[in-house]
């Protein structure tokens, strides 16, 4: 996925969900900017994430970020890669350990515009967020990123109680609660 079909993808993209479709533009307009997949853009920069489930839909895999502290879904910056694609399954590799991991699509899974708060010498920023579907296996170990205090399986019941009102992380819940791909 270059940054012409990035950007082609993001123009086409349709979401339910309001408060997704308000950026989309944003999105769209931020694959005209050379910088856009450096986290020296400091204004805000591309990221690649990838909402990891089983095959049965049952659980998610997410990680308790080391310098967040909050549970989240695994992803990270583009670090000039323009294939947001592969960046959401380099990073989920990296950060689970994982080798069953399979795209249940190619296709623009959620987007997610999250400031990012201000940590040393980098300013408070942008996360433009491109989020993939993926599945994995759960009977394969997990293997803890530095970048992660704690990883593990949730079941879907028990995301809300984890995210608190993390509303991209309970957005993707329920796109994947709704799915009807069973596998």
């Amino acid at each position: 996925m270059n940054r012409q079909l990035l950007r082609t993808s993001l123009q086409n993209y349709r979401t339910p969900f309001e408060e997704e479709s308000t950026f989309i533009k944003d999105f769209v307009d931020l694959t005209y900017d050379d910088l856009a997949f450096v986290r020296e853009r400091l204004e805000g920069h591309f990221t690649g994430s990838a909402w990891i489930v089983n095959k049965r839909r049952t659980h998610t895999l997410l990680t308790l970020h080391r310098k967040l502290n909050r549970w989240l879904q695994l992803g990270g910056h583009a670090d000039g890669n323009e294939n947001l694609l592969e960046v959401a399954m380099m990073e989920a590799k990296e950060e689970s350990g994982l080798t069953s991991l399979r795209f249940v699509d190619a296709g623009i899974f959620d987007l997610d515009r999250h400031l990012i708060p201000e940590k040393a010498d980098v300013p408070e920023h942008f996360h433009y967020d491109v989020r993939f579907l993926i599945e994995a296996e759960m009977n394969e170990p997990l293997v803890l990123s530095e970048e992660s205090k704690d990883l593990a399986w949730i079941p879907y019941d028990s995301v809300a109680d984890l995210v608190g009102h993390n509303q991209s992380i309970l957005r993707m819940l329920e796109k994947t609660s709704k799915s009807e791909i069973l596998l």
